[in-house]
């Protein structure tokens, strides 16, 4: 039975400590993804929330055309490419879809859709989208698309999302756990 699935790209498909090299580069650090206890990264770097946005903004691009892809996410995406729908749905900004598709390609990830929403609020894309199952990294994105939507959310663990889940948030530390889930989410529908 065909699903759509809704996925995450930053932190998800794309590894969470993908940022990581840039921060300590460009604020003369030295952390790594157990130093991200949240997902607002201000706190660890010496400057305003707006300098810190206007960093990201110029830097952005570059982090994403070079983000290496979690362990295990592309073997996972193609075993789901032809069985199922796959709609990734980013806070990445509109302005970065040519690159995000580019990445995807150099990458050889096939995707049915791909949409930039430029807010981290992914619950309207998901009810658009009438998506079965979703897939992310951020703590509240995953309770509120569990909650509203009633469907499962897959979230991946890290330092950073640590806060308690409810029943029907999965938390998997890879890809390979996720696919277990999943497959077996997908038998009670058989």
């Amino acid at each position: 039975m065909k699903k759509r699935f809704g996925i995450d790209i930053d932190g998800t498909v794309t590894c969470p400590t993908s940022l990581i090299p840039y921060l300590n580069k460009a604020f003369n650090l030295d952390i790594t993804l157990k130093n991200v206890k949240q997902y607002d990264l201000t706190p660890l770097v010496d400057i305003s929330e707006q300098e810190f946005a206007k960093w990201f903004a110029e830097t952005e691009p570059i982090i994403y055309a070079e983000s290496p892809l979690a362990k295990g996410a592309k073997d996972v995406l193609k075993k789901w490419e032809n069985r199922h729908e796959l709609y990734f749905i980013s806070a990445r900004g509109s302005h970065l879809l040519e690159l995000t598709e580019e990445w995807f390609l150099k990458n050889a990830l096939t995707f049915h859709h791909i949409d930039l929403i430029g807010t981290h609020n992914k619950l309207q894309a998901a009810k658009d989208y009438k998506v079965d199952i979703f897939f992310e990294d951020k703590h509240d994105n995953a309770v509120m698309i569990h909650e509203e939507c009633k469907i499962p959310v897959v979230l991946f663990d890290t330092p950073y999302n640590q806060d308690p889940v409810p029943d029907g948030v999965i938390r998997v530390n890879d890809w390979s756990e996720a696919s277990n889930w999943v497959e077996n989410w997908l038998k009670e529908y058989k």
